[in-house]
């Protein structure tokens, strides 16, 4: 605990404005997601606060901020429908049993991330490429703009001939649409000047608090949170302090058929769940050129899911928007994620009427802003200086973010990156060939043999014209998987078969235990007692200094 209090004091400061900043604008966003999975606004906001509290103070990622995050809450809207239907046929019928569906999925969930976590899966996130990262980063900033431009429009509820209910956004015109935008540059314009005034306000706090005191004092009609949160369907931001939810224990049937209904939807939730937490860890890394600790964060946000099933809150993860609102505004350490958390519970237990009555501009303007910081302006510039292969996958990530989901953009830049880079590897296996003196013909092989290269490898051979002896050295080839050592063996059998003799030289260690347990006539072939050149060059460093 000590060690824990010496680590948030240095930077207390900022990061207790920082978190009620960035509190400030997860409360529209978390709400909208709401909307989205078609739950009631404050049980959201109950699971931004367990899992935020959770993952700020264990979390592997000091400054991050985690919440109830959209690309969660998409995942779960079908679940919910069907779980509703399922609760009408069961033998005593309960109604919106969905929502238990929900909090029992968010459990699992946890369960999955925290594995994930003991297993050590967060490693994996050092194999996205840094065009992936751009694209992920890009395409990511387009959809807050997108989801802020939305902020302008009324949405109104529509109920159809056969009951469908469905709500209709209304783009703003006239007036209320020019004051709107002017509070929203109001707003920006504070966040980008004051700093060059003093650093000692923080610029976004400032300026949401100056456009509230305009809007209250002046009377201007324009939407707040408040208002916001009704157009939805919201009764408002009050509520209670999170309970344990014992209704979920004494309505939710727990039986295979239970498991097997949320174990598709909790394993999707968790997986991208990680895959946004760990891709804001590493932009966050970045931008304060720290690293954070992957399996521990994997650990943090199941722990905060589970927490907040079982409390009666929806799953989340990692929000990239608000933790590059709490970076920029001065939040480095845990205590701006744990105060962005305490100042949620104070929103929804003491100052709903107060936070209801801030303009959604404000919070606009403060996100636009931060749109404008996100996005990766130089990717214009290197286009054409990066090679074809990764501006694609840079252009493709920012396109799929935009069209799909996060998730999915992630994996298809991935795997565009990983054919690329096999494709590329493939063509660079060489053998290049001389005769020895007695007629043994040698082929010195350059390169990567993988399962990418075989082809090229195979057709680097004469079998048919090579002379009775022939011996191939890998001194400069790295054997890489099983395919590149079934291609070895196909190739001792084809110069066996010929009638000829073949010796394999330089092969590393782990690839010859490999061949030998493959085969036992592997050890005839393979020539074990040999030296590789190379190291005689460093034992002798006058000879390494001629270049002898």
């Amino acid at each position: 605990m000590t060690e824990f209090i010496r680590k948030i004091v240095p930077n207390a400061k900022d990061d207790v404005l920082a978190g009620i900043t960035t509190s400030f604008a997860m409360v529209p966003e978390v709400v909208a997601f709401a909307f989205v999975a078609q739950i009631d606004p404050l049980v959201a906001l109950s699971g931004a606060f367990m899992i935020g509290l959770i993952t700020a103070i264990f979390g592997g990622r000091p400054g991050l901020i985690s919440g109830a995050a959209g690309a969660v809450a998409v995942i779960f809207v079908t679940m919910i429908s069907e779980g509703h239907t399922k609760g009408m046929l069961f033998d005593q019928p309960i109604e919106n049993m969905g929502f238990f569906y929900l909090f029992a999925c968010v459990i699992l969930m946890g369960v999955i991330q925290i594995l994930a976590g003991v297993f050590k899966l967060g490693k994996f996130v050092r194999l996205i490429p840094h065009p992936v990262m751009m694209g992920f980063v890009n395409g990511l900033a387009i959809i807050i703009f997108w989801a802020q431009v939305k902020m302008f429009s009324h949405k109104s509820l529509v109920v159809s001939s056969d009951g469908v209910k469905e709500y209709v956004a209304t783009f703003m015109t006239g007036t209320e649409l020019y004051t709107m935008i002017a509070l929203v540059a109001l707003t920006m314009a504070i966040i980008w000047f004051l700093p060059k005034l003093t650093k000692k306000l923080p610029a976004s706090l400032t300026a949401i608090l100056v456009t509230t005191f305009i809007v209250v004092f002046t009377g201007l009609e324009v939407t707040t949170v408040g208002s916001y949160i009704i157009e939805g369907g919201g009764t408002g931001l009050k509520g209670e302090f999170p309970t344990p939810n014992v209704e979920l224990w004494q309505n939710l049937p727990i039986n295979l058929d239970t498991f097997s209904f949320i174990l598709p939807y909790a394993f999707l939730a968790a997986s991208v769940g990680l895959i946004e937490s760990l891709m804001t860890m590493n932009l966050v890394d970045e931008l304060t050129e720290t690293r954070g600790d992957g399996n521990r964060e994997c650990i943090a946000q199941g722990a905060g899911n589970i927490v907040s099933g079982l409390f009666g809150g929806t799953g989340g993860c990692g929000m990239i928007g608000q933790t590059v609102i709490n970076i920029k505004a001065g939040g480095r350490g845990r205590l701006s994620g744990i105060m962005m958390a305490v100042s949620l519970l104070t929103f929804i237990l003491f100052t709903d009427k107060l936070i209801e009555q801030v303009p959604i501009a404000a919070l606009i303007g403060v996100m636009f802003v931060m749109v404008i910081q996100t996005f990766a302006w130089s990717s214009f510039r290197i286009l054409g200086k990066i090679p074809k292969s990764d501006a694609f996958v840079l252009i493709t990530v920012s396109a799929v973010t935009v069209i799909f989901d996060l998730a999915i953009a992630v994996f298809v830049g991935v795997i565009i990156s990983a054919l690329t880079f096999s494709w590329e590897n493939a063509k660079r296996i060489r053998a290049r060939k001389h005769t020895q003196e007695d007629g043994t013909r040698t082929y010195e092989i350059w390169g990567p043999l993988f399962f990418g290269s075989i082809t090229a490898f195979n057709e680097k051979f004469d079998i048919k014209n090579d002379p009775e002896h022939v011996e191939v050295d890998f001194i400069e080839s790295r054997v890489s998987d099983h395919s590149a050592i079934e291609a070895i063996y196909n190739l001792v059998n084809k110069y066996e078969a010929a009638g000829k003799s073949i010796k394999l030289k330089h092969l590393s260690e782990d690839c010859k235990i490999l061949l030998y347990k493959s085969n036992p006539k592997f050890r005839e072939v393979v020539v074990e007692a040999i030296d590789d050149p190379r190291y005689h060059l460093v034992e002798n460093p006058e000879a390494f200094a001629k270049g002898l």
